[in-house]
């Protein structure tokens, strides 16, 4: 997969509507956003080189083949805010875990493009590739069995994997919280992965858009006592945003 090395406001505004709309004329996004069909036709090749979009028959649509690139593409300039922001969390030379989703994602392509000599562990194959041809990373992934929509590893494999080191940072995602259950998740075998990285890790830092902290998952990820740090967007809901501070979680915001 070829990377978008850069991303711009328009491009984020495609990607938003996309999202909304599911497809649409090349023609009627050019009036939407008031450039050329030229210039959107520039913008969708680079966004379709990148997996986030498909070009079909004088429309474009995001590209739906798996789920982790549909992900990525909704609230894209928000995650690309978050992962910004918490690479800053990030030294040369360091090694760290990243576990699979788009927020994830971005923060490893940030990694790539502006640390030196990071090692990253992560069981999402969907990253490895993300990230392979930027910068200069090493990339262990860890065995398992293939999840194929979103791209990651899971079970035993994985968990034993992941046993053999020990890191300072995780990052991982959430597909939800609640008050009383802490962080959720909505596959378990990826919610048992993650617990195991955790186990490896001394600080647990998630990074998550704050639309997460409005839905609640099937499945318990980690309590609130288990996680240290969140990145997230400047929305979080102030309850739950004091409630994470309650227990000693550093909160820090992307504008």
């Amino acid at each position: 997969m070829k990377v978008v090395k850069v991303m711009n406001e328009r491009h984020n505004k495609i990607l938003a509507i996309l999202a909304k709309e599911k497809k649409m004329e090349v023609s009627m996004l050019s009036k939407l956003l008031n450039v050329s069909q030229v210039t959107i036709r520039k913008d969708l090749d680079m966004l379709e080189a990148s997996g986030l979009v498909v070009r079909v028959h004088g429309f474009a649509r995001l590209n739906d083949s798996d789920d982790i690139n549909q992900r990525l593409a909704y609230h894209y300039d928000i995650k690309q805010k978050i992962a910004k922001m918490a690479v800053k969390d990030i030294e040369n030379g360091e090694t760290v875990m990243i576990e699979s989703g788009s927020c994830c994602a971005l923060l490893a392509l940030e990694i790539a493009q502006t640390k030196k000599d990071v090692t990253i562990i992560t069981n999402s194959a969907f990253i490895a590739d993300y990230i392979r041809k930027t910068g200069n990373v090493k990339i262990i992934l860890l065995g398992g069995e293939y999840q194929n929509e979103a791209q990651v590893m899971v079970g035993p494999l994985t968990r034993k994997g992941a046993e053999v080191f020990f890191v300072d940072k995780l990052f991982i995602g959430i597909d939800g919280f609640s008050a009383d259950s802490g962080f959720t998740g909505n596959d378990f075998m990826r919610c048992e992965v993650v617990r195991d990285m955790a186990k490896q890790a001394n600080h647990v830092i998630i990074v998550s858009e704050s639309s997460k902290f409005d839905q609640k998952g099937t499945v318990k990820l980690l309590s609130l006592s288990e996680v240290d740090t969140l990145y997230t967007d400047d929305h979080i809901n102030a309850d739950k945003e004091q409630l994470l501070q309650d227990y000693h979680i550093d909160v820090f915001k992307a504008k």
